[in-house]
């Protein structure tokens, strides 16, 4: 347990001093600006491009794998809305911000630097892969369902090119078909090239991290919303159960560490592009932000007992019960 603990902690540390930097230091949230273009346009799609491109081809074409994982993170969010607009009578909006808070997980910024530290690079294809075809998802439901909610006077095509273009210029899904394209050709790029690819992406995690902290310090938090009763057990404890049943059903001939880390990345704490998400569309926007903060802060527990359980072995033995 306690190499365990000496894996997490340290990576959940970073976050911890973003946020009492970002508590003490006083300077304003414009100036992660910089940085958070940074870890999303610059360091993490080097990271994802490394490791992608070092990949067997054949490797990527697990088709099964990615329906489990689509299909158990759709699970969840359908749950979710339909929970949630019972409760809010049918309120769309409000929703869909629930929907993602309960299955949009942070595998971005997270998801890369616990699955490699834990599991090893192996793991670096399964969260690149379900990075890009959950996003796509999330991607597509959003503007779908806030449209729906009313108030858009875009075309069903205007809608379509928007999805289209949210998914294909996304810089990770950018980076993920760079590196596909680059292992399909075996690729390699010169030494200085490589060399500055590898301190990039080395710098993408403490980064992103750091920047997660500090954005949860510079939107305090007010009040608790009830709905996190039974949003933050779904995101935690829920999802990542989901997500073992699916692979446990449709994906058996999938690595282990694929598994493992399918589960780790459903069983993270709700994404910071939850918020993001609210902002952009006016809605729940408050409750989000607490949404992201307090699961992230729950996660610390929920995501140790996890690794500590796959480390030992567990979940391989459940999958091949």
């Amino acid at each position: 347990m306690l190499d365990v603990i000496n894996l997490v902690l340290p990576l959940f540390g970073l976050v911890f001093l973003g946020y009492v930097s970002g508590r003490v230091a006083g300077l304003p949230l414009a100036g992660l600006d910089w940085l958070n273009f940074f870890v999303v346009y610059v360091a993490l799609p080097a990271m994802f491009f490394r490791l992608l491109s070092r990949t067997p081809l054949a490797e990527f074409a697990n088709f099964s794998f990615i329906a489990a994982s689509i299909f158990a993170t759709f699970i969840v969010f359908a749950l979710a809305f339909a929970l949630a607009g019972y409760a809010n009578g049918g309120k769309v909006g409000e929703a869909t911000i629930q929907g993602f808070a309960a299955s949009y997980g942070n595998i971005g910024y997270m998801g890369p630097p616990l699955a490699i530290g834990a599991f090893g690079p192996a793991a670096g294809v399964p969260v690149a892969l379900i990075f890009c075809f959950e996003n796509a998802m999330h991607f597509t439901l959003a503007p779908m369902l806030m449209a729906y909610r009313g108030g858009s006077d875009r075309t069903g095509s205007e809608l379509a090119a928007q999805i289209l273009r949210n998914i294909l210029t996304h810089p990770f899904i950018l980076a993920t078909i760079a590196g596909v394209a680059a292992a399909a050709i075996r690729f390699e790029p010169p030494p200085a090239a490589a060399r500055l690819l590898d301190i990039l992406a080395a710098g993408a995690a403490p980064c992103a991290l750091f920047a997660m902290g500090v954005t949860a310090a510079l939107r305090p938090l007010r009040r608790v919303p009830t709905e996190l009763v039974y949003l933050m057990p779904m995101k935690l404890l829920f999802h990542p159960l989901a997500m073992l049943f699916a692979m446990s059903v449709a994906a058996r001939g999938a690595p282990a560490v694929w598994v493992e880390t399918a589960i780790l990345l459903a069983a993270l704490p709700s994404a910071t592009n939850v918020f993001v998400l609210a902002q952009q569309y006016g809605v729940w926007q408050e409750r989000a932000s607490s949404a992201v903060v307090l699961s992230t802060a729950a996660a610390v527990f929920t995501v140790t007992a996890y690794v500590y359980l796959a480390r030992q072995g567990f979940i391989a033995a459940f999958l091949n019960g």
